[in-house]
């Protein structure tokens, strides 16, 4: 049957139900969020002279959720207005309005009693096609539909996202043994398409698939932490960034959660794991049960395995725990060799074959290097990753196939719920599959029988791309698949062997079928340099050049973000150097490609996600359309390096406030909303709010709820564009308000700089904005070519970036990575 999700209620309005009720209403659906009705009145609402049949103290509870829920840092809302799609209410007054909804999602206390009860009530109201949900982490999704009717057990399945729903990618999905099979599909794809989520099908074991493997990962790191007498600090630094998984890494993730969540699912998976081979390892240590005693719960009550501290001045210092005397200590910045050294490399995969052989040459040259230096730190570190991932290599594959029976869902599951670059089967290949189960073997790190079958039929590898498809192996039909849904979806992983029709140090120009080609940035953090400069000229090259067959270009990525910006590092060596010119060039050659891609023969769209920074945002702007990731965050922030947007986005936020421009009204109004929008460096916080900031245009440009997607969508808009027949824009003259205009602003910059809201330097830096944006010297109205912006947007760069003060600027960034204002 065909469905349509327009409303949704929510039962329950805890931390994780209120979070879902957002992300509901983030993408447009009416959302009923219901809790129960207090027992008792409050001492504010008895003081009011208020009962407990006032509507005021019956919503109490939800609508206090939803407040606490709404002022979160970061927000589960992409705009604030966005609460508006949520109506409250309780489950004694308004359950019955479940029967507008489509589907109801549970989201109560994890026992089993009470959902059974709420369920009950359910049953009587729902409509005979309404899904109903849990999102339960822990009860057995079986055991929650005993004594419903048929109907009900159709429709029922688990749903367990993952907290912050908005920001975590991870939706397993675990059918019940009555659950629809067409509803399962419909709400993968459902969760996939418009919730923006990595959907996984689970088998209804207990913590699922995620919280099964990952906190086996954590429960084998405080083992592994205790036995090599590793702290805190060493811990973090192992199991963070430099290894691809979240900079949170260990502790600061524990804290983030609360301590009792992972006690209570390591307790969950003990007693509900009898045959797990590594069942003890999921026993609490007793360090664990002191914090437990003593509160020690994590960032939500103020201390865990860190906590903060403020001195008389009113500065910050990070404490961490001590776990032989259970007190704090100031935070270390503990050194390993090994991660010193691959510090040098740029790739994660690099990085864990450096872990594995002990050097980026020999185990031998490792320790001649650095064993006199650092004692035996080198050697705790190489043993520690050596014996977390054989371990973790092996436990993954025993829980295949009682978890799921596709270990590509182990790894999608790892990478949307924990945020690891990697999942475990995908490391191991990185690893070398011969080579690893030759070690694991020597450890005593024994893979599942399944795993020894694959080798034995001659597989080295849990994955492999073929014919353009990835495809993974299933254990059961011992052949290689295709992963379901990549088909669907492009993966720049499967064009680069056999589809790279240019490269160079800085970007990849990708043929991804139907003649469109796609630029891909690889220079670290997709920062824009020359490199990135020739791969999009190439690339408009190919596509204008009549004697090839391409249409069109996409420029897109899959990396972290789209881009940070111009290579401010560049910059800054060039500057400290007196070699203006060579800045200067670089300013001219990124308004060139900035109005190449505006102007050329053929569309190009930018397809865009997660940071979009400075000339990220430039390109972005000056595509034919973006097609933005709901999770974007576009932002024109050069001010904070002291310096204005010099790739052309001055002049294009000028070119649009004058297109705001009424006919008979010209007014300042337009222009002073994009100034401000850029002297204060606003960022937009999702893809919706960049359409308020300016920096994406209602008329043209999209968003694609799922970041895995938007590479896809922005070729199909491409496609679209050629359909209708493309031609390129016309060249206009730009609107400019002149001498009276920049008067008021003048004006109020010097108003902001007395009321101490900027530096001295950044009122001289907002001065220049403000003359580029109204023209210049010019006397009043008049329409100037974009040219001419181009080069007062060039003069007031070069001007402020020989300035000592945004070198210092520059200098804070790319030392510290915060801004400086000076």
């Amino acid at each position: 049957m065909k469905r349509n999700i327009k409303h949704v209620t929510v039962l329950g309005s805890g931390t994780m139900g209120s979070q879902i009720a957002c992300h509901f209403a983030n993408i447009g659906v009416k959302v009923l969020l219901l809790d129960i009705s207090p027992k008792e009145l409050n001492e504010e609402e008895k003081k009011k002279g208020l009962t407990l049949e006032d509507k005021e103290v019956r919503n109490r509870i939800v609508n206090g959720s939803l407040q606490r829920v709404s002022k979160m840092k970061p927000s589960p809302l992409y705009k604030k207005e966005y609460i508006n799609r949520i109506t409250t209410g309780n489950f004694d007054d308004d359950l019955e309005k479940i029967g507008e909804s489509d589907w109801v999602i549970e989201a109560v206390v994890e026992k089993k009693d009470i959902k059974a009860s709420l369920y009950e009530k359910v049953e009587s109201h729902r409509k005979e096609t309404t899904i109903v949900s849990t999102n339960t982490s822990g009860i057995p999704i079986h055991d929650l539909i005993e004594g419903r009717n048929e109907s009900f057990k159709k429709h029922f399945l688990g749903t367990h996202f993952f907290n912050p729903p908005r920001y975590l990618e991870l939706l397993e999905i675990i059918p019940s043994p009555g659950t629809d099979r067409d509803l399962v599909d419909f709400i993968s794809e459902y969760g996939d398409k418009y919730l923006g989520k990595t959907t996984v099908v689970c088998h209804d074991t207990p913590a699922f698939i995620g919280n099964r493997i990952g906190t086996y990962c954590t429960m084998l790191t405080l083992e592994l932490m205790q036995k090599m007498e590793l702290s805190v600090e060493e811990v973090d630094v192992l199991t963070g960034k430099f290894v691809g998984r979240p900079k949170s890494a260990t502790f600061r993730t524990a804290d983030l959660v609360g301590l009792d969540i992972l006690a209570d699912v390591a307790g969950g998976i003990y007693n509900n794991c009898p045959q797990d081979e590594e069942r003890e390892i999921f026993k609490l240590p007793d360090f664990i049960q002191t914090m437990l005693k003593n509160g020690w719960l994590g960032e939500k009550k103020g201390q865990g395995f860190y906590k903060k501290e403020k001195d008389k001045e009113g500065n910050t210092t990070i404490l961490a725990l001590n776990l032989e005397d259970m007190s704090y200590h100031e935070k270390d910045k503990p050194r390993f060799a090994i991660i010193d050294e691959v510090k040098k490399k740029d790739s994660t995969e690099d990085k864990l074959e450096a872990f594995e052989s002990g050097s980026t040459s020999t185990v031998g040259t490792f320790k001649k290097m650095y064993l006199n230096v650092f004692g035996s730190d080198n050697d705790k570190a190489i043993a520690f990753f050596r014996e977390f991932y054989y371990r973790l290599f092996a436990y993954c594959s025993h829980r295949i196939p009682e978890i799921t029976g596709d270990l590509y869902k182990v790894d999608e599951a790892i990478k949307a719920g924990y945020n690891w670059e990697y999942g475990p089967f995908e490391i191991w290949d990185i690893l070398g599959f011969d080579d690893t189960y030759k070690h694991m073997e020597k450890a005593g790190c024994l893979p599942s029988d399944w795993v020894h079958s694959m080798k034995m039929k001659g597989f080295n590898s849990f994955y492999k791309v073929e014919d353009g498809y990835r495809k993974y192996y299933d254990q059961e039909a011992g052949a290689y698949k295709i992963v379901p849904g990549s088909d669907e979806v492009i993966s720049l992983d499967n064009y680069r062997d056999k589809h790279t029709v240019f490269s160079n140090d800085e970007s990849n120009v990708l043929d991804i079928g139907d003649d469109i080609l796609l630029v891909e940035f690889t220079s670290k953090s997709n920062s824009i340099g020359l490199g990135v400069m020739e791969g999009v000229n190439k690339a408009i090259d190919l596509a204008e050049d009549e004697s090839t067959d391409y249409k069109g270009v996409v420029i897109g990525n899959e990396g972290e973000n789209f881009s940070v910006g111009a290579n401010l590092g560049m910059i800054a060596i060039n500057a400290f150097k007196g070699k203006i010119d060579v800045v200067e060039k670089a300013v001219e050659s990124f308004q060139e490609m900035s109005m190449r891609i505006r102007y050329s023969s053929i569309p190009v769209i930018s397809a865009v996600h997660g940071r979009v920074l400075g000339g990220g945002a430039e390109i972005a702007m000056h595509s034919d359309a973006v097609q933005a990731a709901a999770e974007s965050y576009i932002g024109l922030v050069e001010v904070g390096a002291g310096l204005i947007p010099g790739g052309g986005g001055t002049k294009e936020f000028a070119k649009r406030a004058a297109d705001s421009f009424e006919e008979s009204d010209p007014n300042t109004e337009h222009v002073q909303h994009r100034l401000m929008t850029i002297a204060q460096a606003k960022t937009g916080t999702s893809a919706h709010q960049a359409f308020d900031l300016g920096y994406l245009d209602t008329s043209r440009d999209g968003i694609s709820m799922n970041k895995r997607r938007v590479v896809t969508d922005a070729k199909m808009r491409l496609l679209q564009l050629l359909d209708k027949g493309y031609a390129p824009p016309d060249k206009t003259k730009v609107k400019v308000l002149g001498r009276s205009a920049l008067s008021f602003f003048y004006t109020a910059i010097v108003g902001m700089k007395y009321g101490h809201y900027i530096t001295e330097y950044e009122e001289e830096i907002a001065r220049k904005l403000a003359y580029v944006m109204t023209g210049g010297d010019v006397t009043g109205e008049m329409e100037v070519s974009e040219k001419y912006l181009l080069n007062l947007e060039k003069e007031a760069f070069m001007e402020l970036v020989q300035n000592k003060k945004t070198l210092k600027r520059i200098e804070s960034l790319l030392k510290k990575g915060k801004p400086l204002r000076n």
